[in-house]
């Protein structure tokens, strides 16, 4: 560096020390100003470290929770009937995938060391989930299957008392499972699919599971718990090895890949190459997009409401400035001498923000922690991030100042040295600029108005905003002018606002930033919810129930469920229900059903398994009772139609008339080999019903002959209630259910509920719009009260009543928060009615339902509270908080 430079930049910072030091002393001598710009800055820089700490810490990494998962082995190797060539990251369970080049079987413990090339000492492991019975019922627990005394299985499990199974007769429970009523020496059965004991365990054990806090789970010795209830020792598809023997390198995983292994190596999680960290993922542009939304429209929110601080500790320290000026200062010095308190305030806020936030989240995690099913990693702050939310802070405070400072550089040095106000003339440019982005951001919205453009609509708000800001002067300026004819307390509030506009515009545009998310977002969530309740669709009669037992593996109807019992639990609950018992096809194991109808005109078809009345095809020689939307004349025609040995079929496009015999095809496919196993084709009177948007459509009803024709697998799917069932009927009936089949499932129909999540999101949404809009509109107030504060004693001195400055600080609150609902409900408008395109215009729309594109909602409730409520309630709780008497002050010249 030469000597020239290292003068100036010398110059530089010594113009910077001077600055701080003037902007520390004026920080000190102001202490409630700068306490509220603390709180203002502090406030989003607390609650963001609080929630990156939280959410780092509840967040278990694989390398967190490499021992939990692997115990003290050097790999996990999974293999699985069925699997070719496998592509997986570091960790396979996040992503992984194989090629089609399916093989038989699953590789042996000989072939996975010999691609490891060496004898490597190995444990298996099995799991599966399994019925037993407890004290209190029956519950599904994870059985794992293991030599819990192998060094390798050490760290998988925590014993807590008691010992590790040692003979095929002896099970360790975990604490959630023993919590049923379970201790020491206690006998733990292990039921089949119809309740009966498979076998008989004794626990000798308590363990902790590291990972989960309340799922139940049992651990015994290979061939117990899992080999038992699945068809009483039949082996699995899916063999884990826990192996040692030294790392596993990114290599030898690729080679056990070709074997068809998923493979979890603790040397590639603690040093991942990088074809291994990029496989699978891709840049995340949405979410990045997001997250950098958010940030700035957190920074814009905190930029605005700290601005109307910075401006009136300008205006305090104008004085100052101006003789600095008057000294041969330049403009860049008058500058800093206001940015110099945004180098103190910001980061005074950055320590204190991230101090009280890592506190704040170590006092949170454990509370977090309780709600948790899982256990949480270490404390881990994320200290890059902290470092980027201390950034935040700083940068906040000097936008904030940013303004103000310009202002002050300009101001009329005699002015200010005369004691009159200095405030320079608005600039034109700012509102022709103001222009260019309100324009810009409603083009960019209604870019964003097709499938996909959420992200272009919100990139456009923020446009939306920032030009907005830049009109608010032109706003309060033309409210002043229209103000002639109001009372006293709001034409002089009118007025002030339009003089102090470095004060004022921050406060303005902080408030109408604020509702125009919250407009935006409200009329987003409106109309997804409209959308929501016009598409849904109706299995049942209103109040009617149908209770299914689907089996857990399949998720299709167990055929091996006990209707009996089940119809017999629910004629205990319910005496004087109508009850129907409700046949389907049954899906095949390893086979795909297809069911064509084909009429001379072509083929039609049907293979959508929907859940209607538990099967996608029904079987039954009238339609069930319980269906809806079906008027009389259609049910005579398909009840004739099955009577005459045919089948049924369902659409939401108008069909005119039946279709007469057609040909009925059914389709078995084997997956796994990909091939047809076999082609059936029956001729049959087919009857077409028109059922109505709302109502969900079936594949089809057969009847019992035309099932019997194809050879298609009937059994009982499902049991239907006629209603009404009550929701206390509702809790009673799934608990009896449930001892009887504990994976029964009871459904009533009950229309359209509006989901909870969706009011609180508009309660949330009108919190957040009150809390910030208060936030706003009474930091504003209390700091054009202080500067006013000559004035309004004046007022006290000519006669002025104490109530005429309640009247006035009402009149400010109104002001400020009028002028900014409605100018930001008024280009939220804009991206929210923008957005409902892209948000509710892609869903599903039934065939010919005479739907809407899209849907538009407006919530003139949450926008009428926030746009008037809100104001009139923050000039009231001005008004009546404020001090209304002022020690009057003696001018003396």
């Amino acid at each position: 560096m030469t000597r020239a430079r290292a003068g100036r930049l010398r110059v530089w910072l010594g113009g910077w020390r001077v600055a701080v030091r003037l902007a520390g002393r004026e920080a000190w001598r102001a202490k409630r100003r700068t306490a509220l710009m603390l709180v203002l800055i502090t406030l989003p820089v607390l609650a963001v470290t609080t929630t990156a700490v939280v959410v780092r810490t509840v967040d278990v990494s694989t390398l967190e929770g490499i021992d939990r998962r692997l115990g003290s082995a050097d790999a996990e190797i999974r293999l699985e009937d069925g699997v070719g060539q496998v592509e997986q990251a570091v960790d396979p369970d996040q992503t992984s995938g194989w090629s089609d080049d399916v093989r038989e079987g699953r590789a042996t413990l000989a072939e996975v060391r010999a691609a490891l090339g060496r004898d490597v000492p190995a444990l298996e492991t099995r799991y599966d989930e399994v019925l037993v019975s407890v004290p209190d019922g029956a519950v599904t627990v994870g059985a794992h299957e293991l030599d819990a005394t192998d060094p390798l299985a050490e760290g998988l499990f925590d014993l807590t008392s008691g010992r590790w199974a040692s003979s095929a007769d002896e099970v360790v429970v975990t604490e959630p499972l023993a919590e049923h009523g379970i201790d020491l020496g206690d006998r733990l059965s292990v039921l089949g699919p119809d309740q009966e004991e498979l076998l008989a365990l004794t626990v000798v054990g308590i363990a902790r599971d590291p990972s989960s806090r309340t799922w139940e789970q049992a651990i015994g010795l290979p061939g117990t718990l899992a080999a038992a209830a699945k068809d009483r020792g039949a082996p699995g598809r899916t063999t884990t090895w826990l192996v040692g023997g030294g790392p596993v390198t990114w290599e030898e995983v690729r080679r056990l890949n070709a074997l068809g292994a998923f493979v979890l190596s603790r040397a590639v999680v603690e040093d991942p190459p990088p074809e291994a960290e990029s496989y699978g993922y891709a840049d995340d542009d949405a979410l990045a997009a997001i997250v950098g939304l958010i940030v700035a429209m957190i920074l814009i929110e905190v930029v605005l409401l700290a601005g109307p601080a910075f401006a009136v500790g300008a205006r305090r320290q104008a004085r100052t400035i101006a003789l600095v000026a008057a000294a041969g200062g330049t403009p860049a010095q008058a500058r800093r001498v206001v940015l110099g308190t945004a180098v103190v305030v910001g980061g005074l806020s950055a320590v204190v923000g991230l101090l009280a936030g890592l506190g704040l989240g170590a006092v949170l995690v454990p509370v977090a922690q309780h709600w948790s099913g899982e256990w949480f990693g270490p404390f881990d702050p994320p200290w890059a991030w902290l470092l980027g939310i201390a950034g935040f802070a700083l940068v906040a405070a000097l936008l904030a100042a940013a303004v103000p400072a310009w202002t002050a550089s300009r101001q009329d040095v005699v002015a200010v040295l005369g004691g009159r106000r200095g405030e320079g003339p608005p600039s034109l440019r700012s509102p022709l600029l103001g222009l260019v982005l309100l324009g810009l951001g409603i083009a960019g919205a209604a870019a964003g108005s097709r499938p996909g453009g959420e992200i272009r609509v919100t990139a456009a708000a923020i446009l939306a905003v920032l030009g907005m800001v830049l009109l608010v002067p032109v706003v309060v300026a033309t409210v002043a002018r229209l103000g002639r004819g109001l009372p006293l307390p709001l034409r002089y509030a009118v007025r002030d606002a339009a003089r102090h506009r470095s004060r004022t515009v921050p406060a303005v545009a902080a408030v109408a930033a604020t509702v125009c998310g919250v407009v935006a977002l409200g009329i987003a969530t409106a109309s997804d919810e409209a959308e929501s309740a016009a598409t849904h669709t109706s299995t049942l009669r209103h109040g009617a129930a149908l209770a299914t037992v689907p089996d857990p593996d399949t998720g299709y109807a167990d055929p091996a469920a006990d209707w009996a019992a089940l119809r017999a639990s629910v004629a205990e609950q319910l005496p004087d229900a109508d009850l129907e018992e409700i046949r389907g096809v049954v899906e095949p194991d390893s086979e795909s059903l297809e069911l064509t109808v084909r009429t001379p005109a072509g083929a039609a078809q049907r293979d959508e398994w929907g859940a209607a009345l538990g099967a996608g095809i029904v079987v039954g020689d009238r339609l069930p009772s319980a269906l809806t939307g079906i008027s009389e004349g259609d049910r005579v025609r398909a009840d004739r139609a099955l009577a005459a040995g045919g089948a049924v079929g369902f659409t939401h496009v108008p069909v005119p008339g039946d279709r007469g015999h057609v040909e009925l095809e059914r389709t078995s496919y084997d997956a796994v080999d990909e091939r047809d196993l076999e082609r059936r084709r029956i001729e049959a009177p087919v009857a077409v019903v028109d059922l109505a948007p709302d109502v969900l459509a079936m594949s089809a009803v057969l009847s019992p002959q035309a099932a019997a024709e194809l050879d298609l697998p009937v059994a009982t799917v499902g049991l239907a209630i006629r209603g009404p069932v009550s929701r206390t009927a509702e809790r009673e009936l799934k608990a009896a259910l449930a001892a009887v089949a504990p994976h029964s499932q009871v459904e009533v129909e009950r229309g359209y509920q509006r989901p909870a999540f969706a009011s609180l999101v508009q309660v949330a949404l009108a919190a957040l719009g009150a809390v910030l809009m208060l936030a706003g509109t009474v930091t504003a107030t209390s700091l054009a009260l202080s500067d006013a504060r000559a004035d309004l004693a004046t007022l006290s001195a000519v006669g002025a009543a104490p109530r005429l400055r309640r009247a006035v600080a009402a009149s400010y609150a109104l002001v400020i928060g009028l002028v900014g609902s409605v100018l930001g409900a008024v280009v939220g408008f804009v991206p929210g009615w923008a957005v409902t395109y892209p948000l509710t215009g892609s869903g599903w729309r039934p065939d010919g339902a005479g739907l809407p594109d899209h849907f538009v909602d407006i919530p003139w409730l949450l926008i009428g509270s926030v746009v008037v409520g809100l104001p009139l309630l923050t000039a009231a709780l001005v008004g009546l908080t404020v001090r209304s008497r002022l020690p009057l002050a003696a001018r003396i010249d």
